[in-house]
């Protein structure tokens, strides 16, 4: 497997390709805790997070945040006592990308340095 969560993310514009079912069934194996779900028609990587108490899950929400921001795309994140739950998807083109499967990396990697 690769080092996903140290691979770049691609600008990402409305008519970029969405991943093809080899590319997600590749970059899967890279996030294998992650789920894909199909919500509203829209495939999506999700998974959920739990954590000591409210604190520690916040502490982890504001960690996704700062990763979202620095790559200007962002996730549904759902804070809750002890747990957080994140989807990522690309909204622009209502689906997974590359980008998606590099975020779900790197989100597991902020949630393992903070054990």
């Amino acid at each position: 497997m690769s080092d996903l969560k140290a691979h770049s993310c691609e600008a990402c514009s409305p008519d970029a390709p969405k991943a093809t079912e080899e590319e997600k069934q590749q970059l899967h194996k890279d996030v294998p805790d992650w789920e894909i779900l199909d919500i509203d028609g829209e495939e999506q990587l999700h998974k959920v997070y739990k954590l000591k108490n409210f604190i520690k899950a916040l502490e982890f929400t504001n960690k996704i945040g700062e990763l979202a921001e620095e790559e200007d795309h962002h996730p549904v994140i759902v804070l809750e006592y002890g747990k957080v739950a994140v989807n990522w998807w690309s909204h622009e083109i209502g689906g997974l990308h590359k980008n998606d499967f590099i975020l779900a990396a790197r989100t597991d990697a902020a949630f393992n340095d903070m054990q």
